[in-house]
Order: C-alpha cells, then sequence, then structure tokens
C-alpha cells in the first residue's frame, strides 16, 4: 500500500524508550478520492516513529466493497523497506515490478521486499465475492546491508498457528511465545524473511481470556487493537490505538474483556496485532514512499522514479494523468504490468533538509 497522502511530512525515525504503557492515537488518512477508503494511522508520529524495525502502520475496515472502489492504490514505488500484506477480511490483489501477481486473504502473507527499488500496485480483485476488506498495512524498515540489495516478493499461505488456552495466534514474522498451562511456553517461528530481529502476529483471544506473551527483554512491542476490548499489562486499549512497551520486560500480559464481539472476522473477545523487535540502531528518513538514510537518499528516489513517467494528454484511459516512460522496465522501479491505470506521481519534496535530532532519553 502506499502513502497517499499530498504533502507527506519527512520524518527522522529513531528509536527511543518510554515508561510503563504508552498509548498512541491513530489519525485518519484518505487513499486517494473522495470515494476512496480511509486508514487509521498510528506509525509513524510524533510521539513514537519506530517499534523495533516496524515503520509504518495503517489499520483499516471494515469497508463494505460491495458499494464502493474498495482498494483502489495505482502502481506506486518503494525502496529500503519490506511491505507486510495482512488481512481479517477481504482479498486484495497484488501486482508488482518483478513480475508477481498474487491475491491474499485472511491467514496469509504478502511480503514485499524493496530493496534498492521495487513498484507495485494494489487493489480489490475484480469480482471478488468477499463483501468487506479489513485488515492492516506495515512496513519494517531495512538496515543499511540491505538497502542496496535485489527487491523481491513472498507469498506465504501456511504460516504457523499457535493454540493455547483462550487464544489462537497466527505468525507473520520472527518467534512468537506464549504460556500455555501444563506444557509451560509454545513457539513458532514465521518462515518469512527476516531482515532484524523483529515478531508480527496477530491474536484471537476469547471473551474473558488472559493471555501472558513470552518476550525477549531486549525487545520493544506494540499492540494495535483492532477489535473488542483489551488490556495490556493492565492499562486499557481503545480501539485503532497503538499500545507500546519498552524494552525490558520479560513477559506481556494481555486480557480480554468479557463480552464477545462478531463482525466480518468472527467473534472474539480481542482481537490484535503484536508488533516487535530490538529497537532499531539506525537512523531512518521516510518520506512519502521511499525509507533512507539521508534527504538526499528520498530525494535521488523520487527523482528516479519521476524520471519514468510522462504525463498524458489526448484520449485514453490516462487521459491527464501519467504513464511510464519508453523503458522504464529496465530502470531502478521498474513497470507494474497489467494494471489498468495508469502510475502514481511522487508528491513535491520539501526544500527543507532534515536535520538531526537528539535521540529520546539520551
Amino acid at each position: 500500500m502506499s502513502n497517499l497522502e499530498t504533502r507527506p511530512a519527512e520524518q527522522l525515525c529513531r528509536s527511543g524508550a518510554a515508561d510503563g504503557v504508552q498509548l498512541l492515537e491513530p489519525r485518519t488518512v484518505p487513499l486517494g478520492g473522495a470515494r476512496a477508503m480511509t486508514v487509521r494511522r498510528t506509525l509513524p508520529q510524533r510521539a513514537r516513529s519506530l517499534v523495533g524495525a516496524w515503520c509504518f502502520a495503517d489499520h483499516y475496515g471494515p469497508d463494505d466493497v460491495t458499494t464502493g472502489p474498495g482498494m483502489q492504490v495505482p502502481p506506486h514505488p518503494h525502496t529500503g523497506l519490506q511491505t507486510v500484506t495482512w488481512l481479517f477480511a477481504g482479498e486484495v490483489l497484488h501486482r508488482d515490478s518483478v513480475g508477481s501477481l498474487e491475491t491474499v486473504r485472511p491467514g496469509e502473507l504478502n511480503l514485499m521486499t524493496a530493496g534498492r527499488g521495487i513498484s507495485h500496485s494494489e487493489e480489490t480483485p475484480a469480482g471478488t465475492t468477499a463483501r468487506t476488506l479489513h485488515g492492516v498495512q506495515l512496513w519494517t524498515a531495512l538496515p543499511s546491508g540491505a538497502l542496496d540489495g535485489a527487491p523481491f516478493f513472498e507469498h506465504h499461505a501456511d504460516l504457523p498457528v499457535l493454540r493455547v488456552e483462550g487464544a489462537v495466534a497466527h505468525v507473520l514474522l520472527g518467534t512468537l511465545a506464549l504460556a500455555d498451562g501444563a506444557r509451560g511456553v509454545v513457539s513458532a517461528t514465521s518462515p518469512a524473511t527476516a531482515f532484524t530481529p523483529i515478531v508480527g502476529a496477530q491474536l484471537d483471544l476469547a471473551p474473558g481470556a488472559r493471555v501472558v506473551v513470552r518476550t525477549q527483554p531486549g525487545f520493544e512491542h506494540a499492540v494495535l487493537l483492532d477489535a473488542g476490548s483489551v488490556r495490556v499489562d493492565g492499562v486499557d486499549v481503545e480501539r485503532d490505538h497503538l499500545a507500546y512497551v519498552a524494552p525490558g520486560p520479560s513477559e506481556l500480559v494481555l486480557e480480554a474483556g468479557p463480552d464477545a464481539v462478531t463482525d466480518d472476522a468472527g467473534t472474539v473477545g480481542a482481537r490484535i496485532m503484536l508488533l516487535g523487535g530490538e529497537p532499531f540502531g539506525e537512523d531512518v528518513v521516510m518520506w512519502w514512499n521511499f525509507v533512507g538514510r539521508t534527504h538526499d537518499d528520498v530525494a535521488r528516489a523520487r527523482a528516479d522514479w519521476q524520471a519514468g513517467l510522462v504525463m498524458t494528454s489526448g484520449e485514453g484511459p490516462n487521459h491527464g494523468g501519467t504513464e511510464y516512460a519508453p523503458g522504464v522496465a529496465d530502470g531502478r522501479f521498474g513497470e507494474v504490468v497489467g494494471y489498468a491505470g495508469g502510475p502514481l506521481p511522487a508528491p513535491v519534496l520539501p526544500d527543507v533538509h532534515l536535520k538531526p535530532r537528539a535521540r529520546p532519553g539520551s
């Protein structure tokens, strides 16, 4: 998914500590025009830019795709990150410039590693039988050693599932460990590619359930509440909010509310996304859909993307819009083939260069 803000801020993202459970409010961001879907964004924001390598978190739906366009994100570029597409309900069709064509559904993972540069589109498939679209779009920042790597795409349809009393967990990235009574601790590791110590999982909690996540003390964690009600280490979390926990504890206690909630994805006491990882040891500059280390990194990426686009004129589906320039398939971001529309032009880059700031807590 793209960041479709017309004036995206350039952000210097750094890890930083916080005491106790820090609650982060979402902001609403439209993905396109007046009829397009909106998302609730909790990362990045002024209060917190990163949770481990997780640098971007959009939460959307349930959206009725029978009365609107659903997801319609034209071809757009990425650098320096991984996109993580995870659905609670619905379908999303992914196309990219390395030739991937894959529909992702609930319980499946689409993971795209941008490396030095890739482009992709995401859309609600024509003729889908799903009535709603509901999920999260997440990004992880790549460490310096992977920034210039070749782009690639993974689809995982058979991820590990953990079942303990009161909870079912799907493990997207990294290793998840849960306390389980007589069995002690059960754990599972995702086969998906990760470049830093990280964990990502969906946990469905039964009404009234108390679940203990066995954490690595060096990890920071965040919990995003999708449905129902939950307490994180004794703190109530509102829907769409992100609850952040700094490194140190060896466990994270999740308590679902007593009431069952039914939506398009099922019946739960609480449905959450758990994100975590070692604090990212590098400064990250994010702007639009680019992740780099300096202002010049993202400025160069924008220039390379724009160099592969031309404005259209006359008649045709892209009248007054953009299309690929000749030879773009051999360029840094390649070409997305098969999308019914033109690629997305980049916003204007601010002239102001980002200056280093002191690390929080330093």
